[in-house]
């Protein structure tokens, strides 16, 4: 296996471009070549089989979607809570079709499944954490399952929530940060 790490992301990040587009049937070693624009044979050299390569999109999709370290800084707040998320759903809407990919994918595959749930898990844990440490009020997991309902209909069927969607997140997010 190759091991230059910044080959090996640029094909983890095709594969997520590739699952956005055309879903885990259309994820192949081909595929992902094409989207990273390199030679065909590319990605086998990197990855041992397609399961492999599906579990680093699924790591590295997290590091894809998790929060910009410049605003972290910022306490949290109901407008800074649903600011995030529109840039969110807006900014890698790509990102987040992948996520729901491989979390369908990860119904069939065991190791896939580990892997996210650990991730998914953890980042639960984390974004908990930060809830109670910045004293707000509401319950984190309410506001976690309510925003992940909001996102999948936004992403999945845009025009049933349009044009309304800026007010309902908004909505959502201030009436959950009540105690």
């Amino acid at each position: 296996m190759r091991t230059n790490p910044e080959r090996r992301t640029a094909l983890v990040d095709a594969a997520i471009e590739v699952l956005a587009a055309e879903g885990a049937r259309g994820l192949t070693f081909r595929s992902v070549d094409v989207a990273a624009g390199v030679p065909n044979g590319t990605a086998s050299n990197y990855f041992a089989n397609r399961d492999g390569l599906l579990t680093q999109a699924g790591l590295r999709i997290h590091d894809r979607l998790g929060p910009d370290p410049a605003h972290l800084d910022q306490p949290p707040s109901a407008e800074f809570l649903t600011q995030r998320l529109r840039r969110r759903l807006t900014e890698d809407r790509v990102g987040y079709l992948a996520l729901l990919e491989l979390r369908l994918e990860a119904t069939r595959r065991p190791a896939l499944q580990e892997t996210l749930t650990h991730r998914v898990r953890e980042n639960l844990d984390e974004n908990i954490r930060l809830h109670h440490q910045a004293a707000l009020p509401g319950d984190p997991l309410l506001l976690y399952f309510a925003l992940g309902g909001l996102m999948l209909e936004h992403l999945t069927l845009p025009e049933v929530l349009d044009p309304q969607i800026d007010n309902l997140m908004e909505k959502v997010v201030t009436q959950l940060l009540v105690d």
